[in-house]
């Protein structure tokens, strides 16, 4: 709880590498449902997320996640323009507590890009830098994980890219992922190899 009301958003940086705004905001129920439903039903979303359902279940869905205190739900903007969700959450808390023997400052990210007119043009790299930087600017934070989908061949590959190693397969309620870490001083050597163009 703590960690989650010291990471404050909005959050605005500059990217010179894209020569583009990156925000990330919190989720408004009102301005952004109409949005996430759509981009939960769309093909490249569905295997791995699961939440193409009816209106009014994704509706209750996305609003017991808005109500979870250990979670921030978030919508990453390029030059203010919504594209991408992610949900930025600490371990303590999380089912995935459960799977490996977590510290106290950990965190945790969840990440789609939404819009089909930005994939496949590597947005994903400097949003994914972007909030990694942010989350570890919270001291306690020393490690950040994720578990995508083990079918999920593309996004292994870009948290890997980012600084993320595997630790192992974890068998979840909604699916079989593969647990990765990020360490702090891992992050900061991407961070710098990114802004000097050496990523």
């Amino acid at each position: 709880m703590t960690i989650l009301m010291q990471t404050r958003y909005p959050y605005i940086i500059e990217d010179f590498r894209i020569k583009q705004s990156i925000t990330f905001r919190h989720v408004s129920l009102q301005e952004d449902f109409e949005r996430l439903y759509s981009w939960m039903h769309e093909p490249h979303v569905i295997p791995f997320w699961k939440l193409n359902i009816e209106r009014e279940a994704y509706k209750q869905h996305l609003q017991l996640f808005i109500n979870d205190s250990h979670q921030q739900l978030l919508i990453g903007e390029i030059n203010g323009v919504p594209m991408s969700y992610w949900e930025s959450y600490t371990v303590e808390g999380d089912v995935i507590s459960k799977y490996y023997d977590y510290d106290q400052g950990d965190q945790g990210i969840h990440l789609l890009i939404g819009e089909t007119d930005y994939l496949g043009k590597g947005y994903i790299y400097p949003l994914l830098l972007t909030i990694l930087k942010h989350k570890f600017e919270i001291n306690e934070t020393k490690r950040i994980v994720a578990e995508p989908d083990i079918r999920n061949g593309k996004m292994i590959k870009v948290f890997m890219k980012c600084g993320f190693q595997p630790m192992k397969e974890v068998n979840l309620p909604d699916k079989t992922g593969l647990l990765l870490s990020c360490e702090r001083n891992v992050f900061e050597r991407r961070w710098s190899e990114w802004n000097s163009g050496r990523f």
